[in-house]
């Protein structure tokens, strides 16, 4: 079964520049856990009623077993630090996905 971890969040625009910075820091220190095949960040294309912006980070999990290694030993401490930076400024929710089919196209 291939799980995608997916952490959608909104950040105040006070906050929007250094958080942006910092999120292309910690994406790696998540994919240097070796839980993870690849990660994807994106911003979500919708005006937020709450203001500020709102992206996704796709996390490609090797397996089952891999994300639950990733919460029990990674995620607490990975987590302090945005919550520690951005508290009250950054709005997060996670979510697993799991993957159904995969489809690509090639037109040459």
């Amino acid at each position: 079964m291939k799980i995608i971890y997916n952490v959608t969040i909104n950040i105040d625009d006070s906050a929007h520049d250094e958080w942006l910075i910092w999120i292309k820091e910690h994406i790696p220190q998540v994919l240097a856990t070796g839980n993870f095949i690849e990660a994807k960040l994106t911003k979500v294309l919708v005006e937020e009623e709450m203001g500020g912006t709102t992206y996704s980070i796709q996390y490609k999990a090797h397996n089952r077993q891999a994300l639950d290694a990733y919460y029990k030993e990674d995620a607490p401490k990975l987590r302090q630090d945005g919550m520690k930076r951005f508290a009250d400024k950054m709005l997060a929710f996670r979510t697993e996905l799991e993957v159904i089919d995969e489809y690509s196209v090639n037109f040459k």
